[in-house]
């Protein structure tokens, strides 16, 4: 890529907006998936931060951008599906951004959506729990994070139908972790109701956490409840070459300025029934533990 040499001639940044763990092994991907995705462009100007719960700050990275002479940053949000993070949250952070550092234009690029990578991704690492003779009788379960958005978690839904198309597993449900149902065992007794006698579990994350260890305990405590089953954990994704690539893909989408979102069941756009309040609702930044104006006392926060 020809435009992102070090930043001194003012060529675009990239800036990597992760949501942050209270689990710091998930932090730590993060930063490795950072690291992978910078030796893929090295004369890249390139940060990644948080909007809470780990470091750095968001503000700091916007900081050591403009400090190494990037005038233009894209910021693309490492979110796997878009939900009130990727639509909400950041922007609002970009604006109180660009408030804070006027000489700087910033783009937005989108979460990394549902894509056919990931469907293969997804398809590597349950075959290391499945072998090719066993696909044929395995149903598999998709754990998304689950969502207050009823756009995000159709995704989850999209993307359990898609990896059955056209792959030999007999059967592929979607569950969820937080905030929406079905729960994860009550995705697993779905499969078993549905006559699978072995099931893998995919949890749909690009790194661990408190609610990828909660998909664990759940599987295993179904597990030792129902030995007529083999439930297999196949794990999440993990920082991967093909997770870098794909951010990349997302920066140079966001400078060239072709963004498709998908605003036709958007929450914040369209009057969803239950969500009617959401319509035209001000976004608000997260104020980061570690930047100057914070006083989340986590009213405002998630809690996952």
């Amino acid at each position: 890529m020809r435009n992102g040499r070090d930043g001194k001639d003012g060529s675009p940044g990239l800036l990597i907006v992760g949501h942050g763990s209270r689990d710091e092994r998930g932090a730590k991907e993060f930063h490795e998936l950072v690291r992978l995705t910078r030796d893929k462009e090295p004369e890249l100007p390139l940060e990644g931060g948080f909007i809470e719960l780990s470091r750095p700050p968001i503000s700091e990275c916007v900081t050591s951008l403009a400090e190494r002479g990037a005038r233009r940053i894209a910021a693309v949000p490492l979110m796997l599906l878009a939900a009130g993070h990727a639509k909400d949250d950041i922007p609002a952070t970009l604006v109180r951004e660009k408030m804070t550092h006027p000489d700087l234009d910033f783009q937005y690029g989108r979460a990394l959506g549902v894509r056919p990578e990931l469907l293969a991704l997804m398809e590597e690492r349950i075959s290391e729990v499945v072998t090719p003779e066993e696909k044929a009788e395995t149903a598999v379960l998709v754990v998304g994070r689950g969502s207050s958005d009823p756009d995000a978690n159709s995704d989850i839904s999209k993307i359990a139908r898609l990896f059955y198309e056209g792959r030999e597993y007999p059967m592929v449900e979607a569950a969820y972790v937080s905030m929406t149902p079905p729960g994860v065992e009550a995705g697993l007794e779905r499969c078993r109701r549905l006559g699978a006698r072995r099931v893998v579990v995919f949890s749909y994350f690009l790194f661990t956490g408190v609610l990828e260890e909660r998909i664990r305990e759940q599987v295993a405590l179904f597990t030792q409840e129902n030995p007529g089953v083999e439930v297999r954990y196949a794990g999440y994704f993990g920082p991967d070459e093909l997770v870098a690539d794909l951010l990349l893909e997302r920066y140079r989408e966001a400078l060239q300025g072709d963004i498709r979102m998908n605003c036709d069941v958007c929450v914040h756009r369209v009057a969803l029934p239950g969500f009617e309040e959401k319509v035209g609702a001000p976004a608000t930044p997260h104020y980061h533990p570690d930047e100057p104006g914070h006083d989340h006392g986590h009213g405002h926060g998630h809690h996952h």
